[in-house]
């Protein structure tokens, strides 16, 4: 029977957002989908994910929201994560934080565990567990009820994350990597059958720096002068992979994809929280 999960790129602003509500409903039908997992830092203006838009999309049909060092970075997430199941925080955040960063999901006669760990390199704003030692435990309990575990592992480094895709091989079903929004043609299948890819990608803008406006990201790094990010809409996109798992959690398939999004709203400058 298996196990096909779409692991989404992330989220980038209103742009991303509009992206997932004009292509994801297509995609779940054409790969006929059991499971759809997002990470969803960006979702709300580049940085973070707010209550109205994880609402939003998980009404789009998104089974699971991942997040890494900014998904506290809106106030409303805070309570709102403590009750929303389909949105994960890093698991080696401290205990006693709210959300959780594991989970299994089930759907008809399918099972499904997901987990986030947050990578040691490159986070000068929060210092986490080490994500090695976390692991172990995290598979222990999801296994006590799935045998198909994903982990969004949200990492700036490449070294970081391959060390986590060989340490993880055999233990879970796949490591996705995020956080550079930069897709790579890495995909593949480790020896003892865990699908890898260094980063999923980004849901937005691709003309872009990550999805936002580049003239203001270049005025940033030219000035260092503090700026808000703006969204941008230029060569939109719907990327990430999509996975096939055997009855026993092994990765038998994983595939890139990027989609086009031609159509743009004529609202798209608005300050609608619905994009």
């Amino acid at each position: 029977m298996g196990t096909k999960v779409a692991f989404l790129g992330e989220i980038v602003g209103k742009a991303g957002v509009y992206c997932v509500k004009q292509l994801l409903p297509e995609l779940i039908r054409q790969r006929e989908l059991d499971f759809v997992i997002a990470n969803a830092e960006g979702a709300t203006g580049g940085f973070g994910l707010g209550k109205n838009h994880s609402i939003y999309l998980h009404k789009l049909g998104i089974d699971v929201l991942t997040g890494g060092e900014c998904i506290y970075y809106k106030l409303d997430m805070v309570d709102h994560i403590k009750t929303a199941r389909y949105v994960l925080r890093p698991a080696n955040y401290p205990p006693g934080n709210p959300g959780r960063g594991w989970w299994v999901y089930r759907k008809k006669d399918r099972s499904l565990g997901v987990a986030v760990l947050l990578g040691q390199s490159g986070f000068s704003r929060v210092h986490l567990s080490n994500p090695f030692s976390f692991l172990p435990e995290i598979v222990r309990k999801l296994r006590e009820e799935t045998k198909t575990i994903i982990v969004d592992f949200h990492a700036s480094t490449t070294a970081e994350k391959y060390s986590m895709f060989y340490y993880a091989d055999g233990m879970v079903s796949a490591v996705i990597g995020t956080h550079t929004k930069v897709m790579t043609s890495d995909e593949t299948i480790l020896p003892k059958g865990t699908g890898v890819i260094c980063d999923v990608g980004r849901c937005g803008s691709q003309d872009s720096v990550g999805g936002l406006d580049s003239g203001v990201e270049i005025r940033k790094f030219v000035t260092q002068v503090p700026e808000r990010s703006q969204d941008t809409w230029e060569n939109l996109e719907l990327q990430g992979v999509v996975l096939d798992f055997d009855d026993d959690g092994k990765a038998e398939k994983i595939e890139r994809f990027k989609l086009p999004c031609k159509e743009i709203p004529d609202d798209r400058n608005s300050d609608s929280e619905k994009y």
